[in-house]
């Protein structure tokens, strides 16, 4: 849907300008250069209209980031007495066809069922951080390992890469 929202934000000011250049042409009482003056001033208006709806539309991006990272936050703020386990999580290779996919391993190293709570992160190539999820493994019998499959929220790109963020044995 984003990527409908940034298309309509850079092709409906472009087509505007087009329509008003084709509109624009010189009268009995215009000179070429008022007419091109005029055709200038309205694309520079347009170009403004541009900027402010791509403004609008990173800000949307960085309101559900940031929404998405304090939802991270809570739900590890829930947990309570657990026990960082970073160490026995591994992940798989990202797998994106549409969102972003990735398999979490969670070994059970304690003497009793436990679930666990992994934090994923998805980041691009240069390890910026594009999204970030929570997946719970839940019941992994002691001495076994657990499966669960983390998600990205949204479509990432096709160049993206996981890691455990964190991850909690509860």
């Amino acid at each position: 849907m984003a990527g409908h929202r940034r298309h309509w934000a850079t092709s409906t000011p472009l087509t505007a300008l087009l329509a008003l250049v084709s509109l624009t042409g010189c009268t009995d009482d215009e000179s070429p250069s008022e007419t091109v003056s005029r055709a200038a001033s309205a694309a520079r208006s347009i170009g403004a209209e541009a900027t402010a709806a791509a403004s609008s539309l990173a800000a949307e991006a960085s309101e559900a980031f940031a929404s998405a990272t304090a939802e991270v936050g809570r739900r590890f703020d829930e947990i309570e007495g657990g026990v960082d386990v970073k160490d026995d999580v591994r992940l798989g290779a990202p797998v994106t066809d549409g969102r972003t996919t990735v398999e979490v391993t969670a070994d059970n190293t304690a003497d009793s069922t436990r679930s666990f709570a992994v934090e994923v992160d998805f980041t691009d190539q240069h390890g910026n951080l594009l999204d970030v999820v929570v997946v719970t493994v839940p019941d992994v019998p002691a001495g076994e390992s657990g499966k669960a499959t983390a998600r990205s929220n949204r479509e990432l790109g096709a160049d993206v890469r996981a890691v455990v963020g964190r991850a909690v044995r509860y």
